[in-house]
């Protein structure tokens, strides 16, 4: 069985810092590409960021770049979502799945404040 659990949000002040982690177990990231989605209130889910191990490729929406850095440790068979620079705009709930949407975690809620 596959299962994301997704760990790290919270509330943090404009201009913080928040990491957030994804454990994996039933997959691993040989074999699908992993990566962080967000749903803000009333809309629909968006990509934030995936990453491909098996060809190196990484995504990032235009929203997100320069501030936010998506990295896994495979052994752990975690992937991370470092969050620099964050803004009001960020405050969603962020979820762990992989890029094609086959699977999902629960989600971990993120504030920003201003």
């Amino acid at each position: 069985e596959v299962q994301l659990v997704e760990s790290g949000g919270g509330l943090v002040q404009a201009g913080g810092s928040l990491r957030l982690s994804c454990a994996a177990s039933g997959f691993t990231f040989d074999d699908y590409a992993i990566g962080w989605f967000r749903q803000f209130p009333g809309k629909e889910r968006e990509g934030v960021s995936c990453f491909s191990s098996s060809d190196g490729r990484t995504y990032y929406a235009d929203s997100v770049k320069g501030r936010f850095t998506i990295s896994s440790d495979n052994a752990k068979n975690t992937v991370y979502l470092q969050m620099n620079s964050l803004k009001p705009e960020d405050t969603a709930v962020y979820y762990c799945a992989s890029c094609a949407g086959d699977y999902w975690g629960k989600g971990t809620l993120v504030t920003v404040s201003s």
